[in-house]
């Protein structure tokens, strides 16, 4: 290795550490995916679930709360007495307030219910993730191929239903010598993609990881830094909304980059 490419190696790797330790104090922070402690699918009849506080059901598309004296919030507005929330267009994990919790909601025909509590174990215990050790060979160029309009496509999805996504098009790339594709995603935060490779279910959590795509330059050209391939919530947690690599989005071949499975969960 010549000393200039030594020089950007290091360089790569220390932006690489500055990331993680991003990254893992957006997992630490009190009511994170690690703060995550009961997940309640909510039913037609008034009733009460595990350590949530109030009563809460579903008519349709509305998802009623009663506090029944206890408070709570949404939105920043005092919710004081019987209530009904139209949150089926709403962002996924859309949060409630109620003393030190948090209750995330997300709709799939029903609402899941998260509670959120600063002082749990998964919280309180954490001492990072693991990880690859960060290899510039895993940045890979690909190139994004959009469709004419963005299509509908369905991802089995962990713990329930099937669930719907926006793509833009397909990522192709080429690795030791032979072709891959990639379908994506949109997301609030941009396009990415659940991806499965020769590692799931051995040294990385066997559902899918993550992986955020940068914007395509005007050729099409993306750029895949497999070095930040993340978990989902499912795998710190098990909660059960998180997608499933498609058949499309399964490597044949070990992608020895990014996340491991969380300590713990095994």
């Amino acid at each position: 290795m010549t000393a200039q490419a030594a020089d950007t190696n290091a360089q790569y790797v220390q932006e690489w550490q500055e990331w993680r330790a991003g990254w893992e104090q957006f997992l630490a922070q009190p009511y994170g995916w690690l703060a995550a402690t009961t997940f309640s699918w909510v039913e037609g009849t008034p009733r009460q679930y595990p350590t949530l506080p109030g009563l809460w059901w579903q008519e349709g598309r509305l998802l009623y709360v009663d506090p029944q004296g206890q408070e709570m919030s949404y939105d920043g507005e005092a919710v004081t007495g019987v209530h009904g929330f139209d949150l089926s267009q709403a962002p996924d994990d859309t949060r409630f307030t109620a003393g030190e919790l948090q209750i995330g909601v997300t709709y799939r025909e029903q609402y899941l219910l998260v509670t959120y509590d600063p002082h749990a174990p998964g919280r309180t215990g954490f001492h990072g993730v693991p990880t690859y050790e960060p290899d510039p060979r895993w940045v890979l160029t690909a190139r994004l191929e959009s469709h004419s309009s963005p299509k509908s496509v369905s991802f089995d999805t962990v713990g329930t239903d099937a669930y719907t996504y926006t793509s833009r098009g397909v990522i192709r790339f080429a690795y030791a010598g032979s072709e891959h594709t990639l379908i994506p995603t949109e997301g609030p935060a941009g396009m990415a993609v659940v991806f499965a490779d020769a590692t799931s279910g051995v040294t990385t959590y066997g559902a899918c990881r993550s992986l955020m795509v940068p914007e395509p330059g005007v050729d099409g050209t993306v750029v895949l830094d497999f070095n930040r391939a993340l978990n989902l919530p499912c795998a710190f947690s098990g909660m059960p909304v998180c997608p499933v690599a498609p058949p499309e989005n399964r490597l044949p071949f070990a992608i020895d980059a990014g996340e491991k499975m969380p300590y713990g969960h095994e």
